[in-house]
């Protein structure tokens, strides 16, 4: 049998030395690789955690754990950047229905009212001064409506009220009770009026009369009366044939209409009032009632209720105590005469001058 024997491969030396290069160069590789990538994902993870602390950490981190961290000043705001409310439509509505109607536009006075009560229709501001508005035109029966109303909401309406029981006081007027007389002499003073209100061929008329009431702690009532008196245009006036008559009314004991007993003064707010220029001149009358007066008579009140002549100033006369009883301010009647001819009428409440009516001159009084 024959045998094979193998004979020993001789290997050259440089192979192996290459083989062991390769191999060392490989596992460098596989080393340095797998250190970029570990270090790579190490980095990652630290630049994570990272993002993390500073999300989860204050912004300003406390001295203390127990200190609480200072709430954040709050800007300063000036009350003068802090806008004032806008007035409302009604508010609006009425401020300018007032002011057409001081002007002699009750038309368009009526209208704006009457928009305002629509949004608003238990306003009481706003019936008080439709119902004024309808007094100054002579619709009286349109204004004891308002008036009613008024009452009939009762203490509620507040000011309101008390001046709807003292307008109603003084009686609804009907057709078929007026006396003639009262109704003749107040339609002869109402006919013939020109565009401004004034009697027509009238050479002077009323303007406006504005009244205020100041607070007063030793009055029961202080009150100034801003009148304005203008010549018609085109008019030559002669103020020494001025004659301003000016009757302040009080209700007696809630029941009868007396001319006053307060303290009445007047003076001319305009330094020239002899009517050469074109505006009006302004007569102011402060009426004062004390919380302690003694009361007058009615002769004497008829003498000094009110009679203003241009150029002087006058002070409202007290008499004997005619007239007790609890004494409440009513309204006033304004007359302005000229050469002995009535000029001019004006009234609130309106309805005194049914009770009063003027004369046409001054030598009929």
């Amino acid at each position: 049998m024959r045998t094979l024997l193998s004979r020993a491969i001789q290997i050259d030396p440089s192979f192996h030395i290459g083989l062991g290069l390769i191999v060392i160069l490989a596992v460098a590789e596989i080393f340095f690789a797998t250190s970029y990538y570990v270090g790579r994902g190490r980095a990652a993870r630290i630049s994570a955690q990272a993002v993390a602390a500073n999300v989860a950490r204050p912004a300003a981190p406390s001295v203390s754990a127990q200190t609480p961290a200072p709430a954040p000043a709050q800007p300063a705001v000036s009350p003068a950047a802090v806008p004032a409310p806008s007035p409302s439509l009604v508010d609006q509505l009425l401020h300018e229905g007032i002011e057409l109607r001081d002007r002699g536009d009750t038309t368009n006075a009526l209208a704006r009212l009457q928009e305002a009560l629509d949004s608003e229709p238990n306003n009481t501001v706003v019936l008080e001064e439709m119902a004024k508005t309808y007094e100054s035109m002579q619709l009286l029966d349109r204004a004891n409506d308002l008036w009613r109303k008024l009452q009939e909401m009762g203490p509620s309406a507040d000011a309101a009220y008390e001046l709807a029981n003292q307008r109603l006081k003084l009686g609804v007027p009907t057709p078929g009770t007026a006396d003639s007389g009262v109704a003749n002499s107040s339609a002869d003073a109402a006919e013939h009026k020109d565009i401004g209100g004034n009697p027509e061929g009238a050479v002077m008329g009323i303007t406006q009369v504005k009244t205020t009431e100041t607070p007063d702690p030793d009055a029961e009532k202080n009150l100034a009366m801003q009148i304005g008196v203008k010549k018609q245009p085109g008019a030559v006036i002669d103020h020494n044939k001025v004659k301003i008559l000016v009757f302040l009314y009080e209700i007696v004991n809630d029941k009868d209409i007396k001319l006053t007993d307060a303290d009445v003064t007047n003076e001319w707010l305009t330094s020239n009032h002899d009517w050469s220029g074109a505006n009006p001149e302004v007569l102011l009358v402060h009426y004062v009632r004390a919380k302690t007066g003694s009361a007058s008579s009615d002769s004497s009140l008829a003498e000094a209720a009110a009679t203003v002549r241009p150029g002087q100033k006058a002070r409202g006369a007290k008499g004997s105590a005619a007239d007790s009883g609890r004494r409440k301010y009513l309204g006033y009647i304004i007359q302005v005469y000229y050469d002995d001819d009535l000029q001019a009428v004006q009234a609130e409440p309106s309805r005194l001058l049914q009770l009063f009516p003027p004369s046409k001159s001054t030598s009929a009084r």
